[in-house]
């Protein structure tokens, strides 16, 4: 005898199967689309980011006076494509483990520091360069990553790959800011070495302090080094901007301190623009120093790391 019910039975089947795979169709599109899923999300205290898209893995604690991250620095968004010309490197998981203040100490005090913070992904930022000019009458001059000297291959985030395959920020990191934009001007997007946060402004309410030096650069027999080529460069001319000498601070010509930083409502911040320095290259506040780096605008440390 055929159940009555039968037919019930296999529409509930039905509209089941329905429902789980809608569901796991959903959660693979959040990983393509992961601002979604972070819109409410307290990046200040504990939480995982796990990524199946892009193969993110990101985890903080919070563990006494500490914030601490675990990562395997893979971004949770698109990059450009690498290996490229300009950079012939890969990008591949990492291991990394930082460890931030939770509540961070103001020194008022800046400190140079290589690199300056990580984004919320686990990616680091690292502003500056290893690519130096030599001249033969003792100049030494620091190229930026945004010149038209040289081809670093960054791609639309500002980023590119070193060759450990750790791929990291020079500058605003434009997928970065999309994915944990919430809606309002500031987006968090990453914590400095120090503790304190780094945010964006989208309508650029905050300005560097930075302008382009008066006067012309001096040097000959000046030339620039990679393991490929060694290419002849002229630098003497305007401080245009091919060069992190080219600028100089001047306080109170914009709204940010000498590292990018300012007070706002009473909170210490960071910020990341789309104007040198991008990202600042110190920090203010006291922080826990994993290696010993010389050198802020003038090191002679000619190994590439990009």
């Amino acid at each position: 005898m055929i159940n009555k019910n039968l037919p019930k039975v296999l529409i509930l089947i039905m509209l089941c199967l329905h429902i789980i795979g809608t569901a796991q169709n959903d959660s693979i599109e959040t990983g393509r689309s992961s601002h979604v899923n972070h819109q409410h999300t307290d990046y200040f205290g504990a939480y995982q980011l796990n990524d199946p898209v892009f193969g993110t893995k990101t985890s903080v604690i919070i563990k006494g006076a500490k914030r601490i991250m675990t990562t395997n620095a893979l971004p949770n968004h698109e990059t450009g494509q690498f290996p490229t010309r300009g950079n012939p490197n890969t990008i591949s998981e990492q291991h990394r483990i930082y460890s931030f203040p939770v509540r961070p100490k103001y020194t008022g005090q800046p400190k140079w520091v290589r690199e300056p913070g990580v984004a919320l992904n686990g990616v680091k930022f690292e502003p500056g360069t290893a690519e130096v000019v030599v001249c033969d009458t003792g100049e030494n001059y620091r190229v930026e990553a945004f010149q038209d000297l040289i081809n670093l291959g960054l791609d639309f985030n500002h980023a590119h790959v070193q060759p450990t395959g750790a791929y990291h920020y020079h500058g605003t990191p434009t997928s970065v800011i999309k994915t944990f934009d919430t809606g309002g001007d500031l987006v968090h997007i990453g914590f400095a070495k120090d503790g304190f946060p780094i945010y964006f402004s989208k309508s650029e309410r905050y300005k560097p302090s930075y302008k382009l030096a008066i006067g012309n650069r001096v040097g000959d027999g000046c030339t620039y080094t990679n393991p490929k080529q060694i290419l002849s460069i002229l630098v003497k001319g305007n401080h245009d901007g091919t060069f992190t000498s080219d600028y100089e601070y001047i306080e109170g010509s914009g709204d940010l301190d000498e590292c990018n930083g300012v007070m706002v409502n009473g909170a210490y911040m960071y910020f990341v623009t789309t104007t040198f320095p991008y990202v600042g290259r110190c920090l203010m506040g006291a922080f826990e120093e994993d290696e010993l780096r010389r050198g802020r605008f003038g090191s002679r440390h000619h190994k590439s790391r990009n």
